[in-house]
């Protein structure tokens, strides 16, 4: 198990940083046994107990017991597909998105923890490939995809996934030339409360899009984030209310360029900065806030490693080299866990000294 400790990084009147000599919060990572090799893109945490996983070769895991077993299976007549999201809401009741070319982007849906699965949504664009899915409830959610005929294509679902609904193009922004989403970790979109969503992208612009009315009317905002070339741009988004969030991103293809990966906001997107000073942290995919730690605790993982704020996004630094695709908690700090390439999945130890 690997222990860190978190230096407090403090901003001086003279606007340069200086580190804290106090440890006020401390990080431990407690590898898993999952006996498999798939890599894993998808991860939800539904409490301290219950988490599940998903990955590449139609593969889905899940863990009820705080991750001391993980039940490991692969979804019926799905194993060339590769399962880069999955959101859960109980031990029985999860869904799958599967992210590639033409039909092999699909919603599954079960509601007996995994034993059966339904098709409830497959794709029928040549040009679509989905990029994630994010729910306000178990009955309210939207996946979306990249661009068809120039335009983000999304789906509602009201009803739990029985009907996926098409957002009609008219309501939509017009997108860049290669100007698409990445399905890195399932969290470039991300919803809070009963109605607000944001979308990232990435390749020629990385923008930020933006709804209050569960995708009815949009509103897009430009970032700072690299973008430029297919793969640089937004791979994740994180917020903690409707005004405070983060994404980060960065270039795939070079996971130890550090320029412009991090951005943040504090009036809900509509204009972002970035970092004061950021130690390294090259290209991220995923993004969280974790829960119960104040000032907020921020961590972002990647193929090299993870990095952290204790600032809300402020200023950032490496912690660990240890390369992860996703983060997930639910609304405890005691209820995270990382997951990547080769079955890894990692719980996250969040200790907060007393002052």
């Amino acid at each position: 198990m690997k222990k860190i400790c978190l230096v407090f990084l403090i901003l001086t009147l003279a606007g340069s940083v200086k580190a804290q000599t106090s440890c006020p919060i401390q990080l431990q990572f407690k590898p898993q046994e999952t006996y498999i090799k798939a890599s894993l893109r998808g991860l939800s945490s539904v409490n301290t107990e219950i988490a599940w996983a998903s990955g590449s070769g139609g593969q889905f895991l899940r863990t009820t017991n705080g991750g001391a077993t993980w039940n490991t299976a692969i979804v019926p007549d799905a194993d060339s597909l590769d399962f880069r999201d999955v959101e859960a809401f109980s031990a029985d009741v999860a869904f799958l998105m599967s992210a590639g070319p033409g039909g092999k982007s699909r919603i599954y849906k079960t509601t007996n923890a995994g034993h059966s699965w339904s098709v409830q949504l497959t794709n029928q664009y040549p040009t679509a490939f989905f990029d994630g899915m994010a729910f306000w409830d178990k009955n309210n959610g939207m996946v979306y995809s990249d661009p068809v005929d120039g335009k983000h294509l999304l789906y509602k679902t009201r009803d739990g996934g029985q009907n996926w609904l098409r957002i009609p193009p008219e309501k939509l922004h017009k997108l860049f030339k290669d100007e698409y989403g990445f399905a890195a970790s399932g969290t470039g979109i991300r919803v809070f409360g009963t109605d607000d969503v944001w979308i990232a992208t990435g390749g020629a612009r990385a923008r930020i899009f933006y709804s209050s009315n569960q995708g009815e009317s949009w509103s897009a905002f430009d970032t700072p984030v690299l973008h430029g070339s297919q793969s640089r741009g937004i791979f994740s988004i994180a917020f903690r209310d409707r005004q405070n969030g983060v994404a980060v991103g960065g270039d795939f293809t070079k996971p130890a360029f550090a320029e412009n990966g991090i951005a943040r906001t504090t009036n809900g997107g509509k204009n972002w900065q970035l970092p004061v000073t950021s130690k390294k942290s090259g290209y991220r995919s995923c993004v969280a806030y974790v829960p119960e730690t104040s000032p907020p605790l921020l961590l972002a993982v990647g193929s090299d490693g993870v990095s952290y704020s204790t600032d809300d996004g402020v200023t950032w630094a490496d912690s660990d080299s240890t390369g992860y695709h996703t983060i997930s908690f639910s609304n405890s700090r005691d209820s995270g866990w990382v997951a990547g390439a080769e079955g890894r999945v990692a719980k996250i130890i969040v200790s907060q000294q007393s002052k």
